[in-house]
Order: structure tokens, then C-alpha cells, then sequence
């Protein structure tokens, strides 16, 4: 057979495999048949013909697998022992021909490959891989020729896909890559013809360009609103990121620029000699320039996905927690964003521990003041906006940097002291940080921690030194403790004496001014007369608000005026907390004040040298009788209250100022000083049955103190009785009898009938009121155990320790 014969039949076969194609692939059979290129499999007649019945079977088509697997047995047979490899191999590779060649265009390389273990296309899977050698690169010629025959069937050039890659980076759209708002995407119209890797290859480039409209639409929108008066929506935290993200771009469009001076030059084909080396730009090659900056287009875009909406330390923090990666050229990147973007906050921070100043005029920072008065400068003036403090900074640190600012501000506007501008310069100089600006940045948040804390340890000592010498708070808090708490013993015992009767009186008789001249005389007349006038004249009568038939002992108390910038310590609800002490103290003193005057109306030269022990047998039992009764009673009452005050004047407010006074003077910062004195405070409530949780026993506790005062009225009027009785027996008749001193006729046994009717109805009352105190001294007592302080644990102690009110309850 010649080759004219043979090529008739070549095409005869090719035009019956693949009618669509028939000139491509005739043209590729004519190469594979004329060339010396041999196969990358080893010659296996059966593997193949199984390959292909299975690929018939699997494709939906098991007739034909069939009918393959039917003549090739009979075509084998008549062929033995000739193979039918290399007839099945070439019908194998037109048919892969007809059905990759469009896909497999992307994938070929423009240079000749490596020379290892590889599978040519259209290599049956039956094959086995082997190395082939090819000294005469007959591989790499067959290959270009394939190249170009494909190239020739695409319809756009690379070169012009490169260049609209290029605009759709820039945001443009190109002759054939247009942005579709539809989908938001960069992409070829449908139209186009290019094999579907081209296709998808472009896609993947135009990603970065998709990537910058968004970036930079983020941007422009920021930009834009900065001339109005819309900038405090976006802050200095933002417009740093857009300015950030500004100089990014503008790296990136130095790098486009150069691509796009590659771009012109021509694209050389491997088998062309006017190439130009390293100077051209494809689209792999393109893929190979634009990768690190799709990384950090990437980057940004995610950075501004996540910002929107955000500012200040808010927006920071967002930025922060991407920065946590592993790669260093990502690591390095969002360093130097952060930097530019922290500016403004570490700014503030050292503005605001170095010089009190809150640089903050668009909201950005994470402590926020507030206009208060001087004596809530220190608790409500500033706050920390936990959605504007950054991750980077802790929590701890942060309220470090709150205290910090607040001692400047406590000292400079409360305490009228400039003393805090040397401390802060010298905590600077010492951790090496100049108090300029600009001294201080992101990736520093050591250094910034020691500022802090050296800043904050020498203002607080100097607010320290400054409160307690210039201000002497201790000696406050103990004029407090003696004048409001009644710790000054004289002292107390001369206003109760002085204003006792006044108090007596109903409340709306009585006049403040005149009360406000009786505490004078009590200061006189006792030791607090040595005290300093400072101090003395801050204590003052103050006269609570009263109803209709309210007594001077229920509105009496007294007050103390704490100035600036003690009135931080002892702020309005503190001084009530002090009221409503001091008025629970005034009445334990009152009814120990009413118990000493019983005491004295009983004394026994009163009674003794009463005439009724003169009488008869009846009269005297009588009345030695319920004096026992008032005397018992008296010792009772007596025992309960001097225990109890016992417990609080001791127990409970000089441990209390014992350990109130440790913590003062260890405090280091003005929220210990606070601290202490809020736990002293508490600690005085909750021991004193003042708390929420004791308000049962409370109500039990001034009961008792009521019928204790209902036994003070009731003594005085019997004993004012008595005494009256006694004034009549011993007054001389006008006209004189037989027997000097004797009674009228009459009028002895008249004042017998009078005094036995006293001593009876007084015995009836005294057992009234014994009843009565019983009964609320045992349920006082049944609580007492009950309360969750341990200290009222021993109050118990003191006032049953004989366990006899124990066994009186039990006995019931």
C-alpha cells in the first residue's frame, strides 16, 4: 500500500470517528502518524480494549461496549498472531481528540516539560507510565505545532486578555471583561469563544479587581464625607485606615503601571525567535505578579468588610484580631496598617496619662467624661466605653489608664494642685518615654504598660500625700467617728443632758437655732472643746423632716460638713448612711440615758425616807413590793442595754475603725482609700442590725427599746406620785392637835386609801410591762442565731451567757 492509498484512508476514518472536526484532526493523526514521537505507555493489547469497554459502559453506553468487545474477539482471530495495539491506541487518541481537545489547550505549556513519568494526552488509563527519551525534542515540537493549531481556533487573543485583566484591576471595564452589577463580578461575556480554563483563569485575575472596587469604594466613601460636617461619623481611627489603606492602593497602582509597560510588549510563542526575555506578560504570568498583592487586597477587603460601622478603639480592636496569623508577610502587613491606624489612640492614651487631657472630639476613645459636679468627679466623672476599647489593650490596663487620668483631674480641679505634672514627667523620663507626641505606638503595648503603671503609681502617691496632709482625712474620718458615731463618751453625755428636755418637747415647737446653741454649750463643756475649730465647726444640728405628733428625739440629729474634696469619700449617700447610724445610736444612748434617770429616781434615800414605812403591815408590803418589781425590772433592762452597747461602742465600731485605719494607711490609690471606707461603712451596718437582711430582728430590737422608754414615762409618773404623797403626809395641820406632826382627822387614811390604789395600779403595770419585754426579748434573742455576721454570734453570748433565757424559752 502506498502512502497515497493510506492518507484516503486516514481521512475515511477520521471523517467517520469525528464529522464536526474533520480537519483538525485529520491534521493531528497525519503528525501522531508521521512522527517519531513514541508512546509514554507499554504496548498492552488487553488493558486497553478493557479501558475502552469500560469508558463505553460508564458513559452510558453498554450496546456499544458490547458490540467493541464482540469485533475486536473476531478481528483478534483473524489477525494471530499480529497485535492490535497500535490500531486500538490510534482510534483511542482521534476519540480523546474529539473530546478534550478544547479543554486541553489551557494546560498545555508554553516550554517544553519536564522530561519525567507523565501521561500524554489521550493516553489510555490502561496504559502503564514509562520514562521516554526524546534527544531530538520531537515531544516539545509536537506540542508548539499543537499549541499553535488551538490558538489559531480561539477567538481572542491572550494579549488582549492580559490587557483587560489589567483594566478590570484598576476598576475600568475592557473590551471583552466587563463588571456585571447583576452577579458583582468581573467576567467575559458568554459570547466569547475560549476554552473554559482561559475562561476561569481570567475569572480568578479579575478577583483582585473586584477586590479593589470594594476597597476603594470604602475609601472614597470615607473621603468624601470628611469636608462636611458628617466627619464625626468617621473619626481619626478612620480616616488613619483609610490613609492606610490609601498609600496601599497607591503601591498597588505602581505595580500595574508595570505591568502594563509588560504588557506591550509582544507575547513570543515557543517557537518564535522575537521574544523579548523576561520583558512579555501572559495570563500565568500574570497570575505569578498578582499574587502577593491579591493576598493583600484580600486582606484589606476583609479588613473593610469588617470595619463598616465601627470607629474608634472599636474599629482598632476589629483590625487587631485579624493581625493574629501565621504568615509573616501577612504579619508584616497588618503591623504596618495597625500603626498608622493606632496613631490616634495611643495619642490619646499618652494625653491622657501624662496631662489629664481627653483629646477625643469625635468619640473614639475608650474613656468617655462626663459634666458632673466636683464631688462626683471621681466616681461618675469618667467611665470606660467597653465597645471602644481595642483588644490589645486589657481590661486591667485600661482601668489602670482610667485611674491614672482621674488622679490628674481629682488634683488639678478638686484639689487645686499642680504637683501632678512634675510626677508625670518623672514617671516618663524613668521608663524612657517622651512626653511629646508621637511617642508612643501600635506593637509597644509593653512600653505603654510601663508608662501606665509608673504614671499611675507616682500621681496616686501624690494625690495620696496631697489628701491626707494637705486635707488631713483621717483626722475627718475620726471627728466623724467621735461627734456622728457618739464615740466622744462626755461629749454625748452633755448634749443628752442639755437637750434632753428640749427633746421632749413636739418637733414643731422646737427651734433649730436653739438646738444649734445647746450643742455649742455640750462642746464647752466636755472635751471636745480641745479639738480644732476646723473641725468643730463642721458639726451641725440638723432636724429631719417631721409629721404630726413626731417628738424632738424623733427628728434630732446631727450632721457634718464634708467640703471639696473630702465630699468625694463622704458623698450624699454617705453621709445618709452616717444619719441613719447616728439616729440608731441616739436611740440606744436615749433609752441608756432614760434607764440612769430611772436609776436615779429610785435611789435609796428617796426611798427610804419615805413615810410609808412608818404605816401599817399592808401599806408597806405593798409598796416594798413594787419597788422589788420595779427594781428587777430595772436590772433587766439595765443588763440588756449595758451589753448591747457594749457590743456596738466596742465590738463593732472600734474594730471597725481599728481596721479601717490599717487599710487607710496602706491605701495607695484613691479607689482603696474608697474601698475601705465602703467596707468600713458596711461593716458597721451589718453588725448593727442595719442591713436589708436584719430588718426582722430590727423591728424586734426597737421594740424593746420602746417599752424600755414606756417603763422610763411610767417611773416618772409613779414616782412623781409617790413623791407628791410623801409632800402631804409630812405637811402641819393649820390648827394644832394633841400630837405635834400628827395627821388630820381623816386625812391619813384618806392618803392610805390613795397610795394603796398608786402601789396596786402600779404593780399592774409593772407586770404589763415586764410581760411585754419578756416576750420581745426572747424573740430578739431566738434571732440572734439566725443573723449571718459571726460577731452577733457573740452579742448572743454576752446577753445569755448564763444560757438563762435559753432554758426560760425551752421551759415554755
Amino acid at each position: 500500500m502506498d502512502e497515497h492509498q493510506a492518507g484516503d484512508l486516514v481521512k475515511e476514518l477520521v471523517l467517520r470517528l469525528v464529522p464536526a472536526d474533520s480537519g483538525g484532526a485529520l491534521r493531528f493523526a497525519h503528525r501522531l502518524l508521521s512522527s517519531r514521537l513514541a508512546p509514554a505507555v507499554l504496548p498492552d493489547e488487553h488493558a486497553l480494549a478493557e479501558s475502552v469497554k469500560r469508558r463505553l459502559a460508564a458513559s452510558g453506553r453498554p450496546d456499544d461496549a458490547l458490540a467493541f468487545a464482540e469485533l475486536h474477539s473476531k478481528l483478534s482471530a483473524r489477525s494471530r498472531p499480529a497485535s492490535l495495539w497500535p490500531l486500538l491506541y490510534l482510534l483511542d487518541s482521534l476519540s480523546s481528540h474529539r473530546r478534550g481537545a478544547a479543554s486541553c489547550l489551557p494546560d498545555l505549556p508554553t516550554a517544553a516539560p519536564p522530561r519525567q513519568a507523565s501521561r500524554a494526552p489521550g493516553t489510555p488509563a490502561g496504559g502503564v507510565a514509562l520514562v521516554s527519551k526524546d534527544p531530538d525534542n520531537i515531544r516539545e515540537i509536537a506540542l508548539r505545532e499543537y499549541t499553535e493549531l488551538v490558538l489559531d481556533e480561539t477567538e481572542v487573543s491572550e494579549a488582549t486578555l492580559v490587557r483587560d485583566v489589567l483594566y478590570a484591576c484598576q476598576g475600568i471595564d475592557g473590551r471583552y471583561v466587563r463588571y456585571d452589577k447583576a452577579s458583582d463580578t468581573y467576567d467575559l461575556p458568554a459570547g466569547v469563544h475560549v476554552p473554559s480554563s482561559t475562561r476561569t483563569l481570567v475569572r480568578k485575575l479579575c478577583e483582585v479587581g473586584w477586590l479593589f472596587r470594594k476597597v476603594r469604594g470604602f475609601v472614597s466613601d470615607n473621603v468624601s464625607r470628611l469636608p462636611s460636617h458628617a466627619a464625626a461619623e468617621v473619626g481619626t481611627v478612620a480616616q488613619a485606615f483609610c490613609s492606610a489603606l490609601q498609600e496601599e492602593l497607591s503601591d498597588y497602582y505602581k505595580l500595574l503601571a508595570v505591568l502594563e509597560s509588560y504588557s506591550l510588549n509582544p507575547i513570543p510563542t515557543p517557537g518564535s525567535d522575537s521574544g523579548v526575555s523576561g520583558n512579555y506578560l501572559s495570563l500565568r504570568r500574570l497570575v505569578v505578579w498578582l499574587a502577593e498583592p491579591a493576598v493583600k487586597m484580600r486582606l484589606m477587603a476583609v479588613l473593610v468588610d469588617g470595619c463598616r460601622g465601627l470607629r474608634g478603639g472599636g474599629m482598632a480592636g476589629a483590625i487587631h484580631g485579624h493581625a493574629q496569623h501565621g504568615d509573616p508577610m501577612v504579619q508584616d502587613f497588618m503591623g504596618r496598617l495597625l500603626r498608622r491606624v493606632c496613631s490616634p489612640l495611643f495619642e490619646m492614651v499618652r494625653s491622657w496619662v501624662l496631662e489629664g487631657e481627653l483629646e477625643d472630639v469625635f468619640g473614639e476613645f475608650f474613656i468617655v467624661g462626663q459634666p458632673v459636679k466636683a464631688e462626683s468627679l471621681w466616681r461618675e466623672g469618667y467611665l470606660i466605653q467597653s465597645d471602644m476599647l481595642p483588644s490589645f489593650i486589657s481590661p486591667v490596663l485600661a482601668q489602670r489608664i482610667l485611674r491614672t487620668g482621674k488622679s490628674i483631674n481629682f488634683l488639678r480641679v478638686c484639689c487645686d494642685d499642680n504637683g501632678w505634672a512634675e510626677a508625670a514627667t518623672e514617671a516618663a523620663a524613668y521608663v524612657g518615654t517622651t512626653t511629646s507626641r508621637g511617642g508612643l505606638g501600635y506593637g509597644q503595648i509593653d512600653a505603654l504598660e510601663a508608662l501606665v503603671v509608673e504614671a499611675a503609681k507616682r500621681i496616686d502617691q501624690r494625690l495620696m500625700d496631697v489628701i491626707h496632709k494637705r486635707y488631713r482625712f483621717k483626722d475627718h474620718c475620726l471627728a466623724i467617728k467621735r461627734y456622728l458615731l457618739l464615740g466622744q463618751g462626755d461629749f454625748v453625755q452633755y448634749l443628752m443632758d442639755v437637750v434632753g428636755p428640749e427633746l421632749s418637747e413636739p418637733a414643731n415647737r422646737i427651734s433649730s437655732f436653739h438646738l444649734a446653741g445647746l450643742l455649742e454649750t455640750a462642746i464647752r463643756a466636755s472635751d471636745a472643746q480641745y479639738d480644732d475649730r476646723d473641725i468643730l465647726d463642721r458639726i451641725r444640728v440638723k432636724m429631719m423632716d417631721h409629721g404630726e405628733g413626731d417628738r424632738g428625739w424623733d427628728v434630732f440629729s446631727l450632721e457634718y460638713d464634708a467640703r471639696v474634696p473630702l465630699d468625694t469619700v463622704f458623698t450624699a449617700s454617705v453621709m445618709k448612711m452616717y444619719l441613719k447610724i447616728f439616729n440608731f445610736l441616739w436611740k440606744l444612748k436615749r433609752v441608756d440615758h432614760s434607764l440612769t434617770g430611772v436609776w436615779k429616781t429610785m435611789k435609796p434615800n428617796c426611798i427610804v425616807s419615805s413615810p410609808f414605812y412608818k404605816e401599817g403591815t399592808s401599806i408597806r408590803a405593798q409598796f416594798v413590793s413594787v419597788l422589788r418589781k420595779c427594781q428587777v425590772l430595772f436590772n433587766e433592762m439595765n443588763h440588756f442595754v449595758t451589753n448591747f452597747q457594749y457590743y456596738i461602742m466596742f465590738e463593732v465600731l472600734e474594730v471597725s475603725w481599728a481596721r479601717f485605719s490599717e487599710e487607710m494607711d496602706a491605701a495607695k490609690d484613691l479607689d482603696d482609700l474608697l474601698m475601705g471606707h465602703d467596707k468600713y461603712l458596711t461593716s458597721i451596718v451589718e453588725k448593727s442590725l442595719l442591713g436589708e437582711r436584719s430588718l426582722g430582728i430590727l423591728r424586734n430590737l426597737f421594740a424593746l427599746f420602746d417599752i424600755i422608754l414606756q417603763f422610763r414615762s411610767h417611773a416618772d409618773r409613779w414616782f412623781e406620785r409617790i413623791y407628791e404623797l410623801q409632800l402631804r403626809g409630812k405637811s402641819k395641820p393649820k390648827t394644832k392637835s394633841k400630837e405635834t406632826g400628827s395627821w388630820l382627822e381623816g386625812g391619813r387614811k384618806a392618803m392610805i386609801q390613795l397610795a394603796g390604789e398608786l402601789f396596786r395600779k402600779m404593780g399592774e403595770d409593772l407586770d404589763s410591762i415586764a410581760k411585754d419585754y419578756t416576750a420581745s426579748l426572747d424573740s430578739f434573742i431566738s434571732q440572734l442565731p439566725l443573723q449571718q455576721h459571726v460577731d452577733l454570734k457573740f452579742l448572743l453570748f454576752r446577753l445569755d451567757f448564763t444560757e438563762y433565757y435559753s432554758r426560760v424559752s425551752s421551759n415554755k
